[in-house]
């Protein structure tokens, strides 16, 4: 099946992401469009991880319930109907691009994931609660790499 197109008007695949959507300015998620959903799609799973954190992969942004037909999202605006999980700040919701000072710029890699079944998920959802439940379950996805140093 097709890939999901993933893309932000705010940065390019593997570009910079802009210093306003990082922890340090105030943990505003970036907008984001996306098309190439399947049809067949029930929901939308988003997630947003940082594979080149010293601890090992660093969770940055679960989202689990977003309706198949939403084509996208503005800055800090996610969709109502979604639902939000823990990041590994602690909080629900986004946490932004926070690599320690003099490290190589880290990736963060945004992926959206078509689901063909619902996924059953509630608030504060770990990354753990969102793997066992999207098993089987995944149709198609998309990425987005962004980039980010301090």
């Amino acid at each position: 099946m097709q890939e999901i197109t993933l893309r932000s008007p705010a940065f390019d695949d593997h570009a910079e992401i802009p210093k306003e959507y990082s922890h340090e300015a105030g943990d505003v998620s970036p907008p984001l469009r996306w098309s190439g959903v399947p049809d067949e799609a029930v929901e939308l799973v988003l997630t947003c991880e940082d594979p080149d954190a010293p601890v090992g992969t660093f969770v940055h942004w679960l989202l689990a319930g977003i309706p198949p037909e939403t084509e996208g999202m503005e800055a800090g605006d996610p969709p109502t109907e979604a639902v939000p999980g823990r990041s590994d700040y602690g909080g629900l919701g986004y946490g932004g691009p926070h690599p320690p000072p003099g490290d190589r710029p880290h990736r963060y890699v945004f992926r959206l994931m078509a689901l063909s079944e619902p996924s059953g998920l509630t608030a504060g959802l770990s990354a753990g609660d969102l793997d066992e439940a999207i098993e089987d379950k995944v149709m198609t996805t998309g990425t987005l790499v962004g980039v980010h140093g301090r």
